[in-house]
């Protein structure tokens, strides 16, 4: 690894290693050298710039969940144009709500939760991140519905003038990452399925899934089979049918005592003009922001399949937008 420190050996053991230094071994000083100074960290719920914005959320979250515990399930990466690599991290949170901040009032709750979050890095330093946590997961846990959860975010911040602001592409700030992705055959084939399904061609998942397929989903719903599939990508694009669908970045990786597997990163934006899984159609403009990964294998031998995907988006930041373009405050 060219330009990082010789203790780390590959790029999973860096993104592993630096994790654990911040959250856990309380080393939150480290991100002033492991974070660029102008680092962009875009999550569903807002944009944040430069590291001392980072280091401040970061004390937020340990303080209301002091306990917090991240385990890398998985780390997908391919090379960067810079010479450095991007990374697609997916670990399980675990946390005791112990103490009032963000989320609302201390409720005592232990949480367990997802998050996908992509990482730029260069010369020893993360400079770009998309982050994704199952923020529905985590209200459900603490009690609230994540359409509740945003209109009292959205009080508690100020009203609607005054709240932060979701992710959108009109407040989006460019970083230095500038690469797409590598053209592995796994990750193609991954991007593939996810635009045919976007394209209403739901005989895809028949085709590319395994009938035996574990499937985990935002609200931390897990789900099995075409079924599964069908009914949960059914009901994000049912709400959202005439919306633009994007691939932004896709990997492709097969490494030794792994299964292939892929990353893809992905959004919608348009209207909530549909019914799905976000109720009555609003007509507000909605931007969703989305990680899938996807582990492949053959059962029958010759015929590849889906055998584990792992999807999320924040459904606490588009009912945020909802709320903010309808007034249903």
């Amino acid at each position: 690894m060219p330009g990082f420190d010789p203790k780390w050996r590959d790029p999973p053991d860096y993104i592993l290693g630096v994790t654990k230094e911040i959250w856990e071994d309380r080393g939150i000083s480290t991100l002033t050298g492991s974070y660029a100074d102008d680092i962009v960290v875009r999550s569903p719920a807002s944009v944040v710039i430069g590291n001392a914005n980072v280091i401040g959320a970061t004390m937020a979250t340990l303080a209301e969940f002091p306990d917090r515990q991240l385990l890398g399930e998985d780390v997908i990466w391919c090379e960067a144009p810079s010479g450095g690599f991007l990374s697609s991290h997916r670990l399980i949170s675990t946390a005791t709500h112990m103490r009032p901040g963000a989320y609302g009032p201390a409720t005592g709750k232990t949480l367990r939760y997802r998050i996908i979050a992509d990482c730029h890095a260069v010369d020893n330093q993360i400079n770009d991140e998309w982050l994704i946590r199952d923020q529905g997961a985590i209200v459900r846990q603490i009690g609230m519905e994540p359409k509740d959860f945003a209109r009292d975010m959205i009080h508690r911040e100020g009203g609607p003038e005054r709240c932060v602001q979701p992710l959108t592409p009109a407040n989006d700030a460019p970083g230095p990452y500038a690469g797409s992705g590598n053209d592995d055959e796994w990750g193609a084939r991954a991007a593939q399925t996810i635009s045919a399904i976007m394209d209403a061609d739901f005989t895809a998942i028949p085709r590319a899934y395994d009938r035996a397929a574990f499937l985990s989903y935002p609200g931390g719903e897990n789900a099995l089979s075409y079924h599964g599939a069908d009914q949960f990508w059914m009901g994000l694009r049912a709400s959202f049918p005439n919306a633009t669908f994007t691939i932004h970045h896709q990997i492709g990786r097969t490494d030794p005592d792994m299964p292939p597997r892929a990353s893809v990163r992905w959004s919608l934006f348009g209207k909530h003009d549909g019914w799905g899984r976000f109720g009555t159609p609003t007509g507000a403009e909605v931007y969703v922001l989305g990680l899938t990964h996807f582990e492949f294998g053959a059962v029958v031998t010759g015929e590849p399949r889906i055998r584990r995907e792992f999807t999320l988006f924040d459904e606490t930041a588009i009912w945020k937008q909802i709320l903010l373009q309808t007034g249903d405050l």
